[in-house]
């Protein structure tokens, strides 16, 4: 069975990755709580005069889904970057302290910035990334030794509940909870367009670059010594992609919140699919990451219509078996 998935040429495999992920996003548009048909699709895309149908479509459902696409494509390449540079088969944005930092930043935004634009959360939402993945980092090397993956998940899980607690703390001092709630309960609801306007060419620049790069991150995937003998300039490509991490988790929160287990799940995926070229992997999980987004959307949107089933809830009755799978296997299970 292996033998007959390498013999596929990874040009194929691309374009069935492209075509699954406009069935998605076909899907996602056409099923919901409103009564709508391909046909409705079809005019909201083409602009057609406004019917209820086509209002609901076109402004309602349309950034909804571009924005589930878009999350779901950053944090599958930021966790596919994190498991190559590290080598560690559980990093995920999500369980290793940068989505709980990004989160802590909204709420110290919303108590000391409120009206901040669209931009300026997402610049907070950065420098919250960057925090939480610094104390993951410094709490893991806390003791001599190497930074095994088991390691790192556990500080990852101590920094998380710390920075939670940071933001439930000043939520409910500040008496903000429900706003914070909403924003960062792993939300789809009430995405506009002028948010997509500011998040969209910050993720779609970000992924580019990461691709860009896939074969810096294929050849750290080996070891640091095998990347010297090769010429890489370690500190500066590890720094780069690092920042490219933070960027796309930070804006990814900032539009629409915490969600965990996908930079996880994906990239395991798609090594299925596609082997362990992160000269493959990458390109193929932006497609896979957003796939996978409409789908959980669309799910937690009919799965008890017309009531939402929060997407974030949906992505961890998903995940945490998977991260219990992967544990298990030592992280070869799917690799």
């Amino acid at each position: 069975m292996k033998s007959k998935q390498r013999a596929i040429p990874f040009f194929y495999k691309l374009i069935g990755g492209g075509a699954a992920l406009v069935l998605c996003f076909i899907v996602s548009m056409t099923f919901g709580a409103a009564d709508t048909s391909l046909r409705d699709l079809w005019l909201a895309l083409s602009f057609a005069p406004a019917n209820d149908n086509i209002l609901i479509l076109r402004e309602l459902r349309l950034p909804r889904e571009l924005a589930a696409l878009l999350t779901g494509a950053a944090l599958a390449v930021s966790g596919a970057i994190m498991q190559g540079v590290t080598r560690n088969p559980l990093a995920d944005p999500g369980l290793l302290g940068l989505t709980s930092g990004a989160n802590m930043a909204i709420a110290l935004v919303f108590v000391f910035l409120p009206g901040l634009s669209t931009f300026g959360i997402m610049i907070a939402c950065f420098f919250g990334s960057a925090l939480g993945a610094a104390l993951v980092l410094i709490l893991g090397a806390a003791r001599r030794g190497r930074l095994s993956p088991i390691r790192i998940v556990l500080a990852g899980a101590a920094v998380s509940a710390f920075l939670y607690a940071i933001s439930e703390g000043v939520s409910i001092a500040f008496k903000i909870s429900k706003d914070v709630s909403m924003w960062t309960a792993g939300g789809l609801i009430g995405t506009t367009w002028e948010q997509l306007q500011t998040i969209a060419p910050v993720i779609l620049i970000g992924s580019t670059v990461a691709v860009m790069l896939s074969r810096q991150v294929t050849i750290l995937s080996l070891s640091d010594e095998v990347a010297r003998g090769l010429g890489q300039k370690l500190v500066q490509i590890k720094a780069i992609l690092f920042v490219l991490v933070i960027v796309l988790t930070g804006a990814s929160v900032a539009l629409v919140g915490n969600i965990a287990f996908v930079g996880l799940m994906i990239p395991h995926i798609v090594r299925l699919i596609v082997g362990t070229d992160y000269r493959y992997i990458l390109p193929f999980s932006v497609f896979a990451g957003g796939g996978f987004m409409l789908l959980a959307d669309t799910l937690g949107r009919t799965i008890n219509a017309p009531y939402e089933t929060p997407v974030t809830a949906i992505v961890a009755m998903l995940g945490l078996p998977f991260f219990l799978l992967v544990v298990r296997k030592g992280g070869k299970a799917l690799s």
